[in-house]
């Protein structure tokens, strides 16, 4: 089985370096920008949208123009594949059965980057890469680059630059040592409650640094944007961001490993997260209900990282031998997996759920229930079938909810 995977390294950079590097991701993101306007015209005048191979030719006629000379001193597939986001982009804005956000234009300072699908190389035994019209670049090397490198990204975050390589690797996918099933529920008292009792709790990070966090932020909005102070103070905001995505990933991290290696199949809901964390301000004429309450929410789902975490989850239970399977969330919460009676009185707090059916009154941790539901419906998707409970047909314990 072919599989893809990245490696990413700090580079060892100077002032030299950084500027070089610099124009490179400043270019790209021009080339974004007058491209995404140059469709953005043809658009307003009912005109289709140019291809890829259309705004390459833009891009020629572009280098040719006095004001655009800079761009000459930058490699041209560095600015191809600039377009060459843009137009996948702007297809999938359009695309009937799946439509994404139009692209934006992009801002300095933000995401800054750019890619070479080709002419590189990879000094694995010195850790370097080899960028054209750049040079040789030497890394932090933290572990040997397997497989055949395909492309390489040049991304800058916070104060530093790193390298993306990534890499083709023909893998046999080994039979998973475990033949353990579990179904998971995703929330926020707890971050992952399975269906064998065992829980994972919330990341707290954000939590911890969201009142620095502020605080930093109501400076910054005091301060004269572009001075040397604002400066210092978008710095320091900059490195707390990344420092509590940087703790978030690992902890996904650890938790998706540890699933994927004892666990054959994992079942988790198919959450619509951006759904579930929309606003709920509405409109003038339609103003939301418990907007505050809403939005707090939303910054608790968030900050969980849940769809990153199945994404993880995902390939390395494949690369496991193991296999991630999402069924549908309606009522999971709400059936009683002993009786299977379905009601909404079933779940009075987030906390406790408690049948209210006549000679059941099953009890047990909400989030708990909801883990038993939802391996039950990923049996039946499978054909499977069999009962939801893996344990003796009793009450459950509540502490801990």
């Amino acid at each position: 089985m072919i599989i893809r995977k990245a490696y990413k390294f700090r580079l060892k950079t100077n002032q030299t370096l950084v500027r070089k590097l610099a124009q490179f991701a400043g270019s790209s993101r021009l080339v974004w920008n007058k491209g995404l306007a140059f469709q953005k015209e043809r658009l307003k005048q009912a005109q289709p949208c140019l291809s890829y191979a259309g705004l390459t030719k833009e891009l020629t006629q572009w280098k040719k123009e006095e004001s655009w000379f800079f761009l000459k001193q930058v490699h041209s597939q560095a600015l191809q594949q600039s377009l060459k986001n843009l137009s996948q982009a702007i297809k999938e804005a359009f695309d009937q059965t799946n439509p994404k956000q139009f692209p934006k234009f992009k801002k300095k300072g933000q995401r800054d980057s750019f890619r070479y699908p080709q002419g590189f190389k990879v000094d694995n035994e010195n850790g370097r890469v080899f960028l054209p019209k750049i040079g040789w670049v030497r890394y932090n090397k933290s572990q040997d680059v397997i497989g055949e490198a395909k492309n390489i990204t040049i991304s800058k975050r916070g104060k530093h630059w790193f390298v993306s390589i990534q890499v083709e690797i023909d893998r046999f996918i080994p039979r998973h040592p475990s033949s353990s099933i579990v179904g998971g529920d995703l929330g926020i008292a707890r971050f992952l409650t399975l269906s064998n009792q065992e829980y994972y709790e919330p990341i707290s990070i954000f939590k911890k640094l969201k009142a620095k966090l502020a605080k930093l932020q109501k400076k910054l909005a005091k301060k004269e944007k572009f001075s040397n102070r604002w400066r210092r103070l978008k710095s320091k905001i900059t490195k707390l961001h990344i420092r509590i995505a940087d703790t978030r990933n690992d902890y996904l991290h650890k938790i998706s490993s540890e699933l994927s290696k004892n666990h054959a199949l994992v079942i988790l809901e198919d959450l619509k997260i951006t759904n579930m964390s929309s606003s709920a301000k509405g409109t003038i004429e339609n103003p939301g209900k418990n907007v505050k309450q809403k939005s707090g929410l939303n910054r608790a789902i968030l900050a969980q990282g849940w769809g990153e975490f199945i994404r993880q989850l995902e390939y390395k239970l494949t690369w496991n031998g193991g296999q991630l399977i999402q069924v549908n969330p309606k009522n999971t919460s709400r059936k009683c997996p002993k009786c299977s009676y379905v009601s909404a009185e079933n779940r009075k707090t987030q906390a406790v759920f408690c049948c209210q059916q006549n000679g059941c009154n099953y009890t047990a941790n909400a989030d708990y229930v909801g883990s038993l539901n939802v391996r039950e419906a990923g049996l039946a998707l499978l054909g499977l079938g069999g009962s939801s409970l893996e344990h003796p047909l009793k009450s459950q314990p509540t502490e801990g909810a």
